[in-house]
């Protein structure tokens, strides 16, 4: 039996919501693996309904979706890679070009610090996790700083399959230490106000994702 504690401040279907999402993003349900709202709900000693509101949201997020009638995890492929980076590209090249222009040092600031917790996490060996977690406050740092709500929407829109690839693109030996780099090198610009290179080192970074990220998807294959 899972153990799974129920807080009574936050809705139930939220905790099944971020419960399932976990259990994805850590491998326990597997890529194309059928997901059972009774099973899941007999599974955590609930009613189907806050499961089934679960379920909902991460449909519509895409990490579960329906194939020949039934409910299964989201399974990755090339085709999705490339759809999704070409989208994070477009958005988060203009992000980052309107954050070079707008922010303030105290913006640039709090970006370089992170940067320097991200190195400090590598070097003490935090979970990956962690790392992740880090690499993810620099993206999203970086939309935040445009103060443009609209953009920022688009990009939350893919959270769950941007987060989902995330996890799949720190596979391999020192990739982490590769992407902080990459991250010095957008912020490099960022803070010479220098909006044309970042935005291009920005695009140059997620292209490296997308080959990085084929690489894993053939070989897991």
């Amino acid at each position: 039996m899972d153990q799974f504690l129920v807080e009574k401040q936050v809705p139930y279907y939220e905790q099944f919501y971020q419960r399932i999402k976990q259990m994805i993003f850590d491998g326990k349900y597997q890529p194309g693996e059928r997901i059972n709202e009774t099973q899941l709900a007999k599974q955590f000693s609930v009613s189907k309904s806050p499961v089934r509101e679960a379920i909902r949201i991460l449909e519509k997020e895409g990490l579960l979706e329906i194939k020949n009638t039934k409910l299964v995890v989201y399974e990755p492929t090339l085709k999705d890679v490339k759809d999704i980076y070409f989208c994070r590209m477009a958005l988060e090249s203009f992000a980052v070009d309107l954050t070079t222009r707008i922010a303030t040092e105290s913006q640039l600031d709090e970006l370089g610090n992170l940067l320097l917790n991200t190195e400090k996490a590598i070097k003490s060996c935090k979970g990956s996790s962690t790392i992740i977690e880090l690499n993810e406050q620099f993206h999203t740092l970086i939309l935040q700083f445009t103060d443009n709500s609209r953009i920022q929407k688009q990009v939350n829109d893919l959270k769950g399959l941007i987060h989902y690839y995330r996890v799949l693109n720190f596979k391999g030996k020192n990739r982490a230490e590769d992407i902080l780099g990459q991250h010095h090198d957008i912020l490099y610009y960022i803070k010479n106000r220098d909006a044309l290179s970042a935005s291009n080192e920005m695009i140059k970074h997620l292209e490296k994702d997308i080959e990085h990220l084929v690489h894993v998807l053939t070989n897991d294959s």
